[in-house]
C-alpha cells in the first residue's frame, strides 16, 4: 500500500508505486464512464430479446444516469466520513455486482433496477477518484494525475460507443447484449483485488455526522432536474417535465441557505460552499459546465447523424470518434510541457480550437455527406482543443481548492460534468431532432450543422469564462500564491515536494 511508505523525495518523486494508485483509481472512473454509453448501442438487440416498452428501454439508460448523478454529492460526503477507500472499494463490489445483473436479466424490469443499482454504486465509487488525487498527490505530479483523469474521461464516453458496436455485432457465444454488461465484472473483480494492496487507507475522524436534510434536498433537487432532462426529448416535453425543472431549480436554491445555515451552527454539511470561494474554482466550474454542455450536445447529435442519418453501423459510427478521443487524450496529458507562462490560457484557447472544429464539421457535413478529409481535421481540431481545456481548467480550478475541502470540491466537479452533458443532450437533442425528423440524409445534414452552428457559439462563452479563469491564474501566480496546505502529514502525500 502506499501510506507513510510512499514518502517524498526531492523532485517530486516518491516512493510506493504512485502510478499503479492512479491506475486502480483511473481503472474504476473507466468503468463508471463507460457505462454511461456502452449500452446505447445495444438497445435495440435489447428490447427485442426481453420484449422491452419503449419506456423501459427510456430507464435502461436513463435510470443508470438518473441515479449517478443524483447521489454523486453524497458519495462524495461518504468518503469524507467513513474513508475514502472504502467507499471506493463498497462502490466497486456494487457496481461489479450490478453489472452482474444486468449481464443475466432475465427481463426488462429487472434489468433497469440492476441499472439503478449500477448507478447508485457509481455515485459512491467515483467522487472517492477525485479526492484522492487531490489528497494524495501535490505539486506537478497531482497536475499530471488529474491530465490522466481528463484522458480517461475523454476516452471512457467514446470507447463505450465503439466498444459496445464491437460487442453487439460479435454475438459471443450467442449471448447477444450480454456482454456489454459482463466485460465490467473481469475488470471490476480486478478493481476489487488491487484497491486494498494500491490504495492507501484513511482514518475517518468518526466525530463527523451526514446531513441527513442536506441529502434529501439535494437529491430531490438532482433526480428533479435529471429525470425531465433524461425523458423530455424522448416524451415530447410534456407539461410535467417543465414543473420537474422549476421544483428542481427551486429546491437547488433552497439547499444553499440549509448548508450555510449548518455552517454558521457549526455542524457538518452535505457541502460546504465555501469551498466555490477557492480562487479559481467559480470560474472554473461556469467553463466546465458549458464545456461539458457542448460536449454531451456534440456527442449525441452527431452520432445520431452519423446512424440515423448516414446510415452508418454501430461499429463505423463509434470508430468515427476516435480521432477526436485520440486528441483529447494526447493533449489533454501532455499540456504541462508547454511553457508555464502559455499554460492559464488554455482553457480559453482549447475552446477557440473547439469553436473552429464545430464551424468546421457544419460546413462539410451541410451537403450529406461524410465530410471526407475535412471532417477528420475537424475531429481532430476539436479533439486537441478539448484537451487543452478540459485537464488543465481541473488543474487550475482545483490547485487551491484546501484538501480539507477536497470531497466538496469532488462532489461539485462530478455533479457539474453530469448535469452538464445531460444538458446538452436534452438541448442540443431537442434542436437536432426537431430538424432532423422524419430522418432523411439531407434533414439530418441540415439538422447537425445548425446543431454545430449553435454549439460554436456556446463554445465562444465558455472561452471567455475560460479567460476569466486565466485571470485568476495569472493573478496568483503574480501574487506568489501557493496551493494550501494539507492537513495529511507531508510523508503521506504522493509527490509532495520538500
Amino acid at each position: 500500500m502506499i501510506g507513510a511508505d510512499a514518502a517524498a523525495t526531492a523532485g517530486g518523486q516518491s516512493r510506493g508505486h504512485p502510478w499503479a494508485l492512479l491506475a486502480v483509481l483511473l481503472l474504476g472512473q473507466f468503468m463508471a464512464l463507460l457505462d454511461v454509453t456502452i449500452v446505447n448501442v445495444a438497445l435495440p438487440v435489447i428490447g427485442r430479446d426481453l420484449h422491452s416498452s419503449g419506456a423501459a428501454l427510456q430507464l435502461v439508460v436513463g435510470g443508470y444516469t438518473i441515479c449517478y448523478a443524483m447521489l454523486l454529492i453524497t458519495g462524495a460526503r461518504l468518503g469524507d466520513l467513513y474513508g475514502r477507500r472504502r467507499m471506493y472499494l463498497l462502490g466497486a463490489v456494487g457496481f461489479t455486482v450490478g453489472s452482474l445483473l444486468c449481464g443475466v436479466a432475465p427481463t426488462s424490469l429487472f434489468l433497469v433496477a440492476a441499472r439503478f443499482l449500477q448507478g447508485a454504486a457509481a455515485a459512491v465509487m467515483v467522487p472517492q477518484v477525485m479526492s484522492v488525487i487531490q489528497m494524495r498527490f501535490t505539486g506537478p505530479v497531482r497536475a499530471r494525475a488529474l491530465s490522466a483523469y481528463g484522458a480517461v474521461l475523454s476516452l471512457g464516453a467514446v470507447l463505450g460507443l465503439v466498444l459496445g458496436g464491437v460487442l453487439v455485432e460479435a454475438d459471443l457465444f450467442g449471448t447477444g447484449w450480454r456482454p456489454v454488461f459482463l466485460v465490467n465484472v473481469p475488470l471490476g473483480a480486478l478493481l476489487i483485488a488491487l484497491v486494498p494492496r494500491l490504495v492507501p487507507a484513511d482514518e475517518p475522524t468518526g466525530r463527523r455526522r451526514l446531513d441527513l436534510g442536506g441529502l434529501v434536498v439535494s437529491a430531490a433537487a438532482v433526480f428533479l432536474v435529471v429525470l425531465p432532462l433524461v425523458e423530455g426529448h424522448e416524451l415530447a416535453w410534456p407539461a410535467w417535465t417543465f414543473l420537474a425543472l422549476a421544483a428542481g431549480v427551486l429546491l437547488a436554491a433552497v439547499f444553499v441557505p440549509i448548508e450555510r445555515a449548518i455552517v454558521r451552527r457549526g455542524g457538518d454539511p452535505l457541502l460546504n460552499l465555501e469551498v466555490v470561494r477557492a480562487p479559481g474554482l467559480g470560474a472554473g466550474l461556469v467553463t466546465l459546465l458549458l464545456m461539458q454542455v457542448g460536449y454531451g450536445g456534440f456527442l449525441f447529435s452527431f452520432a445520431l447523424h452519423l446512424q440515423s442519418g448516414l446510415g452508418d453501423g454501430a461499429l463505423r459510427a463509434g470508430l468515427t470518434f476516435v480521432p477526436m478521443a485520440a486528441l483529447f487524450g494526447i493533449v489533454g496529458f501532455s499540456w504541462r510541457a508547454l511553457p508555464r507562462r502559455a499554460q492559464p490560457v488554455l482553457p480559453g484557447l482549447g475552446l477557440v480550437l473547439c469553436v473552429a472544429g464545430y464551424l468546421t464539421m457544419s460546413a462539410v457535413l451541410r451537403d450529406g455527406s461524410h465530410g471526407g478529409p475535412w471532417l477528420w481535421a475537424a475531429l481532430v481540431g476539436y479533439g486537441a482543443g478539448m484537451g487543452a481545456s478540459f485537464s488543465p481548467l481541473l488543474t487550475q480550478s482545483l490547485v487551491h481548492v484546501p484538501p480539507t475541502r477536497a470531497a466538496d470540491a469532488s462532489g461539485l466537479f462530478t455533479t457539474t460534468m453530469q448535469l452538464g452533458q445531460l444538458t446538452g443532450v436534452a438541448a442540443f437533442g431537442t434542436v437536432f431532432l426537431s430538424v432532423a425528423q422524419p430522418f432523411t440524409v439531407a434533414s439530418s445534414a441540415r439538422a447537425v450543422s445548425g446543431t454545430f452552428d449553435w454549439l460554436a457559439l456556446l463554445a465562444a462563452v465558455g472561452a471567455v469564462a475560460g479567460l476569466l479563469l486565466a485571470r485568476t491564474v495569472v493573478r496568483s501566480q503574480a501574487a506568489g500564491a501557493e496551493p494550501p496546505r494539507t492537513a495529511v502529514p507531508t510523508d503521506s502525500r504522493v509527490g509532495a515536494s520538500r
